[in-house]
């Protein structure tokens, strides 16, 4: 699974931690969803998305 939080979080002026309290995670968790390494929750990935105001679709994308 890929991701483009990284770049949403960016376009918003967020940082991982601002983004991680807003989701009710840590910093950590953040980092390892951006770099692929965790695949998250489906009720984070909501979280995530209404946080950076896209949709899970958009954020998320099947690896091929």
């Amino acid at each position: 699974m890929q991701n483009t939080i990284r770049e949403h979080r960016k376009e918003k002026g967020l940082s991982q931690d601002e983004l991680a309290r807003a989701c009710g995670v840590s910093r950590q968790t953040v980092n390892a969803i951006e770099n692929n390494k965790y695949a998250p929750t489906l009720a984070l990935a909501f979280r995530l998305a209404q946080v950076l105001g896209t949709t899970v679709d958009l954020l998320f994308t099947p690896s091929v």
